[in-house]
């Protein structure tokens, strides 16, 4: 199972994100004020439209999606947030990237720097380890929702790039371009994705064991706990027996 994959499942085994609604509702809302900047018409606005579907998901409130699309596009007042990414090491030399918004870069930098040397990693320059990662649709299906052949073909008509065989679930993967295509094809067939976003694939993966990979997975509880951050992407593996013992 490919690293990010783990990760993601991880989260959503354990419910750590998903029992802090107000914190997922926050980050929601963050990247909806900062896509609608670029418009406020979702069918016009990938990003936003994208940043929409995952609030709905998520039972957010239609008015507190408009609030915070007015918000991006001006129409109401707010707190003007900057984007920014981080890179950096994690133990055992693994890849961390972390993408955070913020109204104030100087705390979110030095408590960025902070988690990653107090849990075993440090910050790198700008690029250098983002060249180990490809922007993709990310959509992870549990097996026991669609047998192989259904999926291969639903990919196929869709537009997806590939689907493999991860263990307990199927990964479909997808250019960004064609991801609302693909995840929407695959809901419109009955069958909703475990996990359906946007992010970073690593090219090549580092296995950890032991007290290494529990350090990175406080690495990047930390990390993902922060208020500032939206996302985390990393290049670690790690044994199937662990993950389960790490989500129990």
């Amino acid at each position: 199972m490919s690293g990010h994959s783990k990760w993601a499942t991880i989260k959503h085994k354990k419910g750590a994100l998903d029992a802090k609604r107000g914190k997922i509702f926050t980050r929601l809302i963050k990247e909806i004020t900062i896509a609608a900047r670029a418009g406020g018409d979702p069918d016009g606005n990938p990003r936003l439209r994208t940043a929409v579907a995952a609030a709905k998901a998520e039972n957010m409130p239609a008015d507190n999606i408009k609030r915070a699309i007015q918000r991006g596009t001006g129409e109401l007042p707010g707190a003007v947030y900057e984007e920014i990414t981080f890179e950096g090491y994690g133990p055992g030399g693994v890849a961390v990237i972390v993408e955070a918004t913020t109204d104030n870069r100087n705390r979110a930098v030095s408590e960025i720097r902070h988690a990653f040397s107090k849990n075993g990693g440090n910050l790198g320059e700008p690029n250098s380890v983002k060249f180990m990662f490809q922007k993709k649709g990310l959509i992870a299906i549990a097996k026991e929702k669609a047998d192989e052949e259904k999926l291969m073909n639903i990919v196929l008509e869709a537009g997806g790039d590939d689907l493999s065989d991860e263990g307990d679930s199927w990964e479909i993967l997808t250019e960004p371009q064609a991801f609302d295509a693909v995840a929407q094809a695959v809901r419109d067939a009955g069958i909703e994705p475990d996990v359906a976003e946007v992010t970073m694939i690593a090219s090549t993966y580092t296995k950890l064991e032991g007290t290494t990979a529990n350090q990175m997975m406080r690495l990047l509880e930390a990390l993902e706990d922060h208020d500032d951050v939206q996302n985390v992407y990393s290049n670690f593996d790690m044994d199937s027996q662990q993950v389960e013992e790490i989500a129990g």
